[in-house]
């Protein structure tokens, strides 16, 4: 991406010598861990088996991924649920709501229904979080089609393109501010996934946008 201007400016250095350059400069991204427990897989709802396993993907709308982060504030945390196409790393779907009840990411999981058109093969995978397993987001996933896969228990590494993308938003998008209340907070979760989805390559796609990489 900044190859033509490194050219321009007669600067010759390849991938790796550019990072280390980053490095030493203190100009890369450094991850920050989470503290905050989102997922409370104590609870009587029926858990269902992992269908993403060894999953294929040759197009959008095949997998979505969905998970919980926390946003602070200085009046307490809220809650981002997001919902995202594992084939193109799009964020489909999100919501920004003062608690981890199940309404949030209700709200998330009808936006990403409403901005495609749901195809019968699609799957909706999530851990075993109380508010993804209730009879009331399982019924709305039913009632469109979508079939259900959860990670196993204790298992991060089935669910790590999710956290994946949480981790983006946070460390590269400054989302892991303190925001003065919610409706900062709200708008600059609005401002980050657009730009996120627009502008944001990612290596896994070629340097292609999750946006160029859904539509194609």
């Amino acid at each position: 991406m900044i190859s033509d201007e490194m050219a321009k400016n007669s600067i010759r250095m390849g991938r790796d010598r550019f990072f280390s350059w980053l490095k030493r400069n203190n100009l890369l991204v450094r991850p920050k861990r989470s503290y905050v427990r989102t997922t409370d897989s104590n609870h009587r709802f029926w858990i269902y088996e992992n269908l993403s396993k060894d999953l294929e993907l040759t197009g959008a709308n095949q997998l979505w991924v969905s998970d919980i982060t926390y946003l602070r504030t200085m009046e307490g945390f809220c809650y981002l649920a997001l919902i995202t196409d594992a084939y193109s790393r799009k964020i489909v779907g999100y919501d920004v709501s003062d608690s981890l009840e199940l309404e949030g990411c209700k709200r998330a999981l009808q936006q990403a229904i409403q901005t495609v058109r749901v195809p019968r093969s699609l799957i909706h995978h999530s851990d075993r979080g109380i508010q993804y397993c209730s009879g009331a987001y399982t019924s709305l996933l039913k009632s469109n089609g979508v079939r259900i896969s959860m990670a196993a228990k204790g298992d991060c590494y089935e669910n790590a393109l999710a956290e994946r993308v949480n981790g983006i938003l946070k460390s590269e998008f400054n989302l892991d501010a303190t925001f003065r209340n919610k409706d900062l907070a709200i708008a600059a979760t609005h401002q980050s996934i657009y730009i996120y989805n627009q502008h944001r390559p990612h290596w896994s796609l070629q340097l292609r946008t999750p946006n160029d990489r859904h539509a194609a």
